[in-house]
């Protein structure tokens, strides 16, 4: 089924320009999509067309490709000029850097090429933070422990945001550690299977960060249709209790932006759940004029 393009009447009508709320960033993971033409795309767009169009629609988005491949500082450079002066970007750390045995704590020199591939957005005043996203193998340990002090070590300087995947480091323990160390929590929306991390809104940093995967139980653990693990749509009912986690992170002490990012990809469903999330947003703190309210049992912001 093809949804709807944003804002308009069908395939070919203009998007829909969004904005934030104070202190809110809601975007999607990756803009580049084929099959996003005919739902935030006008048909006919070309790929060099689509981070403009998306910039149209959302005021952040999170770079996914870097995972795989670093790229010359010349294509940030380029991002940098075809975006507004609002837009901002957080970028993913190279795999090479986080998915490693938890013995390893010898940083490659993908770190490097990394940290000088995101000057152009650094000086552009674009740049939100580094995402490290390390995979569920990675468990609390010491050595684990000396992986994200080095990599704090290696990028001393970068706003940094770690996603855990294992519910072992879903620990008080494990917030103490990231907020002595500057590196931000990032919550996870994801099927509830008993060794993922389950629902939080917990901030270590100035940066408070949601990432929604999509709850597609069938085929979380295949890795031979990776894709398909992000193929889901969220319903209202399954995102209005992160309206609230989202609005206590806002209000939480220290805390200066608070992003959200749906990776749900597939067919444009990211797209659609960031606008309807964003709009439930809109609801919950400006149409009823309710002033975000911070819960401590659910929002943790370490000092």
């Amino acid at each position: 089924m093809q949804l709807p393009l944003l804002g308009g009447e069908g395939p070919g009508a203009p998007v829909r320009g969004g904005a934030d709320l104070p202190g809110i960033r809601v975007g999607t993971c990756g803009f580049s999509y084929r099959d996003w033409v005919g739902v935030l795309y006008p048909v006919g767009t070309k790929a060099k067309e689509m981070l403009e169009l998306y910039a149209r629609s959302f005021s952040a988005v999170e770079i996914d490709s870097t995972y795989y491949r670093v790229p010359a500082p010349a294509t940030f450079a380029s991002m940098a000029e075809r975006t507004p002066p609002g837009f901002r970007f957080s970028v993913k750390l190279p795999g090479a850097a986080t998915h490693l045995p938890a013995d390893v704590t010898a940083l490659p020199p993908e770190i490097k090429d990394f940290r000088a591939a995101l000057k152009p957005l650094v000086a552009s005043g674009k740049f939100l933070c580094g995402l490290a996203q390390f995979p569920n193998s990675f468990k609390p340990s010491a050595e684990a422990e000396r992986r994200l002090r080095a990599l704090r070590k290696a990028l001393p300087e970068m706003p940094l945001v770690a996603e855990f995947r294992h519910r072992d480091w879903q620990a008080h323990a494990t917030l103490e550690l990231l907020a002595e160390l500057g590196i931000g929590w990032c919550n996870v929306d994801m099927p509830h299977f008993s060794k993922l991390l389950r629902e939080s809104a917990d901030a270590t940093s100035a940066l408070a960060y949601v990432r929604f995967h999509g709850r597609n139980y069938k085929q979380w653990w295949r890795p031979e249709t990776p894709d398909l693990r992000y193929d889901y749509t969220y319903s209202a009912e399954e995102l209005e209790p992160w309206v609230d986690r989202v609005a206590d992170l806002r209000a939480a002490g220290g805390v200066r932006e608070t992003l959200a990012f749906f990776n749900n990809h597939r067919r444009g469903q990211a797209v659609r759940n960031a606008e309807m999330f964003r709009a439930m947003l809109e609801a919950r703190l400006l149409d009823r004029g309710a002033a975000p309210q911070r819960r401590d049992e659910s929002t943790s912001r370490l000092p």
